[in-house]
């Protein structure tokens, strides 16, 4: 990008500050901001700064850490600051971080999820959706409701909804629907797909200007993915398609269906998806979420009509190539999604790669199914607690394969100890430590 023609833009829309945006391991927003006679210095040199004192993300012997920016995602922010005697706006943008070294830092998961990508490209380059779920609540202390509303009918605060989709449109990120959904006070919007990297930074800022418009609107936007008990947890149901050379390879023309490759995906990731479901539900919460009876998978399973199922192919548009895809439902929108995503991916072209094909799919309720037909259908299920999927994580060749070392080591390290916390219940620890921020 031309630098001259983003300083005329930036002087054209009051621009005064660049917030340059990353994440640490466990998917947590990160930013700083530079004022805009430094924006230069930032592209050539990029930023250093001291990542031992973000928790999760650095090694103190390897404190010292670069912000290089990806120029491809710079964006102003539509909306107006405005201070005692001066108003300004200020420009995002998402980039990588190299250690001392000069090489990309082990730690950055953004990095990861590119390289990931790029490895296997020659297969097919993943594009996803979202569908972002979420809670608005009173406040951030304790979880109350600001509405009674059900699936689509007599919510509140649908406002916030449909401004965030203004703001994200603004900013070139396109959404495709919205609405009230089935608990009370429960909301979600759903994200066009894109590219995986931009889908995954779409998902941390779409969660960051949800907060903001609901802290305007003086209650509190929740990604937790289960902040109360006997009502749904938030999931972040995630539509995938392989793309290579202009074509969806997921869809077959002849049978106006999903392909074999589309079914060699879905078997490799019920195949690896104990293994790689600490990364898609990371939370000691997120376990609360998969329980039966809440519409949130436990078992892996896949069919076309079934929304209990680990995997769906939805019909919306059936036969057509562009809304051909599939959709894994058990991600949470608390996950770190370039992490989240590797893992999917990686899974998936495994896959294919071992040409496998997925047992037949299953269109009735497997909540309901007596154990003894489970068994008989060789029905596995995903692993009720956080520290048994952390189990297979470690154990999981494809798992450490996909990683780097110093991710797979630094998320076991944190989950580890956040194991010790277990409580099958929505608990006071929990809410204290997450209810504010995811």
């Amino acid at each position: 990008m031309d630098i001259n023609k983003i300083l005329d833009d930036f002087k054209e829309n009051n621009v005064k500050f660049v917030r340059p945006i990353f994440v640490d391991i466990l998917g947590r927003m990160l930013d700083f901001t530079v004022p805009i006679d430094e924006f230069e210095g930032l592209v050539k040199d990029g930023k250093g700064f001291d990542g031992s004192s973000v928790e999760g993300f650095a090694r103190i012997e390897e404190s010292d850490l670069r912000f290089v920016p990806d120029l491809d995602t710079l964006r102003i922010l539509p909306w107006e600051y405005k201070g005692l005697e001066k108003n300004w706006r200020e420009a995002i943008v998402f980039g990588y971080i190299y250690d001392s070294s000069g090489n990309i830092y082990e730690g950055d998961t953004r990095a990861l999820l590119k390289k990931t990508i790029e490895k296997h490209k020659d297969i097919g380059t993943m594009k996803c959706g979202v569908e972002m779920e979420f809670f608005i609540f009173e406040n951030d202390k304790n979880p109350c409701h600001t509405d009674s509303g059900g699936y689509f009918r007599s919510g509140l605060y649908g406002e916030i909804r449909k401004e965030a989709q203004l703001l994200l449109n603004e900013m070139g990120i396109k959404t495709e629907f919205d609405h009230h959904e089935v608990a009370q006070s429960q909301h979600e919007i759903d994200i066009t797909y894109s590219d995986a990297l931009r889908m995954a930074d779409y998902v941390i800022l779409t969660k960051y200007i949800v907060k903001k418009i609901a802290r305007e609107h003086g209650v509190y936007a929740s990604f937790m993915p289960k902040p109360l008990d006997n009502i749904n947890g938030n999931g972040m149901h995630t539509h995938i398609s392989l793309w290579k050379d202009g074509k969806n390879i997921f869809f077959d023309e002849k049978k106006k269906g999903i392909s074999e490759i589309a079914r060699s995906y879905i078997a490799g990731l019920m195949k690896y998806g104990k293994e790689i479901q600490a990364g898609l539900n990371q939370w000691i919460n997120s376990y609360k979420r998969l329980t039966p009876g809440y519409e949130a998978p436990t078992y892996l399973v896949w069919g076309t009509k079934n929304r209990s199922a680990y995997i769906r192919v939805p019909e919306y548009q059936k036969g057509k190539e562009n809304a051909t895809r599939i959709e894994l439902r058990s991600p949470d929108p608390a996950c770190n999604p370039y992490l989240a995503f590797s893992l999917i991916h990686s899974a998936g072209i495994q896959g294919i790669k071992e040409k496998l094909d997925p047992p037949s799919p299953v269109e009735i309720d497997v909540f309901h199914m007596p154990e003894s037909e489970r068994r008989k259908m060789k029905i596995d299920e995903l692993s009720p607690s956080l520290e048994k999927a952390l189990e297979y994580f470690m154990n999981s060749e494809l798992v450490k394969k996909s990683l780097t070392e110093h991710i797979f080591r630094k998320f076991i390290e944190n989950k580890t100890i956040e194991c010790r916390n277990f409580n099958r219940s929505v608990t006071d620890y929990e809410i204290k430590h997450y209810f504010g921020i995811l």
